[in-house]
């Protein structure tokens, strides 16, 4: 037979709510460096998104371009 750990109700809550700080930190770094990233690109544009960024005024398709029937 395995021991089991058993926590008191207060310690589960208190390592519940620091995993949920743990998750939300990563969540805001990943962000910040997505955002870091985006404005870097803008900063510096390379050849491929000099291309891109030229043709972001035409109008865009949606996915689906056929009206579904009913």
């Amino acid at each position: 037979m395995t021991n089991r750990i058993s926590y008191t109700p207060q310690d589960f809550q208190k390592m519940c709510k620091q995993a949920e700080r743990d998750q939300e930190t990563k969540k805001l770094v990943f962000l910040m460096e997505r955002v870091k990233r985006q404005i870097a690109d803008r900063s510096h544009p390379g050849p491929a998104q000099a291309a891109v960024g030229s043709d972001s005024g035409s109008i865009r398709l949606p996915i689906r371009s056929v009206p579904l029937e009913r």
